[in-house]
């Protein structure tokens, strides 16, 4: 297995969200396979960086990609982001599902629950099942704390428009939630 590099992540949000299903997310001791991700642009109604946007809890996505974006939603869930695209070009990916890996007792407990299916099938859930808080905000992928790893593991890569983003206007139909066909942990068929 080997950790993704800078270059791996300064493509597009798109080609990202795509090319991250298979690849294993990893906090501490646990860890998962991304099995579900959404692309958000400056040009999508759905991104918190349309029209270039830029504001202290968008800053990080104004780097170049491979850094983590992590915000609340409902004011009470954390969702975990992948930053894309290159120094300037703000764009991420969020990581909506995973298949989980390691640590797998820990996370059962995180989340309170035993069902391994539930643990990580949604963004909100998987965070809590990884302990991924705010405090990870601007978090480099490259280091040691929050990675993505590679062990060449290959999924057939399916599209749908996105989940919950109804205020997204004709955006909201964009094909750009990315999802491994047939597979279990997938918050949504």
């Amino acid at each position: 297995m080997k950790k993704l590099q800078r270059d791996f992540y300064t493509r597009d949000a798109n080609t990202l969200a795509h090319d991250l299903i298979g690849k294993i997310l990893v906090h501490g001791e646990t860890s998962g396979i991304i099995v579900e991700a959404e692309a958000y642009t400056s040009t999508d109604k759905a991104s918190h960086s349309y029209g270039r946007r830029r504001t202290k809890r968008t800053e990080i996505q104004f780097l170049e990609g491979g850094f983590a974006y992590v915000y609340m939603i409902y004011g009470m869930y954390y969702c975990f982001n992948v930053t894309a695209n290159v120094h300037d070009v703000p764009e991420a990916v969020l990581i909506r599902a995973l298949e989980p890996l390691s640590g797998i007792e820990l996370m059962k407990t995180r989340r309170g629950i035993s069902d391994v299916v539930r643990l990580c099938n949604g963004p909100g859930k998987l965070c809590e099942a990884l302990s991924i808080t705010r405090e990870h905000y601007g978090e480099d992928l490259l280091g040691d704390e929050i990675y993505i790893l590679d062990d060449g593991r290959k999924y057939n890569v399916m599209t749908s428009e996105r989940v919950n983003i109804d205020y997204a206007e004709e955006c909201r139909e964009f094909l750009w939630r990315y999802y491994a066909g047939g597979n279990k942990y997938v918050s949504r068929t």
